[in-house]
């Protein structure tokens, strides 16, 4: 009886392992990204900073520049109810600093109204994005007509003609009302590590049951043949 149980308490013992350092990883995991999220709705409550380099992604600044409009290029596709739209990117010019470039919101790709293109000195409120980079799925960028898919500062910032761009970018902040029509609060990343880490749990939970339930079966019945096999 206590052979068959042995061999298969320790078959089962790196798989159980491997369940509970999932489903502990979950936990650590969910820990960081409330911890994030904290982080997040703080800075969006709070006025926005000045922007300091190197700048905390995801952090609400505000920046003083001059708009370059004739560099403008367009950024993605999003649909806004039934019309088809992207995000117009703008270099933002600075004194003494490398242009930022700067998504001023989205606007329908069919335009029904003016886009508004302030010029002069502006003070730009938004959040720092980080940038990104093409993956195997990213649609191609078209850089001879200002068209990206990617939200890659440096390349980006090549194709508009521009020597030196900050590695990091900046979504504009603001209320709707006026094209192009900016973002209205921070990005949120999904959180769904508590359901990860009970599904990890519930597996390691699982497979000691099945383990119990095979032992109770070899003590109440000790001719019983290992599993999967029957008697001749």
């Amino acid at each position: 009886m206590r052979r068959p149980l042995l061999i298969a308490c320790l078959a089962s013992l790196p798989v159980l392992g491997l369940l509970l350092f999932l489903g502990t990883w979950q936990v650590q995991r969910m820990q960081w990204k409330n911890d994030l999220l904290a982080r997040i709705a703080a800075s969006e409550a709070a006025p926005a900073a000045p922007l300091r380099e190197p700048p905390e992604m995801l952090a609400k600044v505000r920046v003083a520049g001059r708009f370059d409009h004739g560099r403008e290029a367009l950024l993605g596709l999003e649909v806004r109810g039934r019309v088809l739209g992207s995000h117009v990117v703008t270099p933002l010019l600075r004194e003494g600093a490398a242009p930022i470039l700067v998504n001023r919101g989205w606007v329908p790709l069919e335009r029904r109204g003016p886009v508004a293109r302030p010029e002069g000195e502006v003070t730009v409120e938004g959040w720092v994005h980080p940038g990104d980079r093409p993956g195997w799925f990213s649609a191609t960028d078209d850089p001879a007509g200002r068209r990206f898919y990617t939200f890659d500062p440096p390349a980006i910032g090549a194709a508009l003609g521009l020597p030196a761009v900050a590695p990091f970018g900046l979504v504009a902040l603001g209320e709707p009302g006026f094209l192009p029509e900016p973002a209205r609060t921070l990005p949120r990343p999904t959180n769904n590590h508590l359901g990860y880490a009970i599904t990890w749990y519930g597996l390691a939970l699982s497979l000691l049951g099945v383990l119990a339930a095979f032992a109770l079966r070899r003590r109440t019945d000790p001719a019983a043949p290992p599993a999967g096999k029957e008697p001749a």
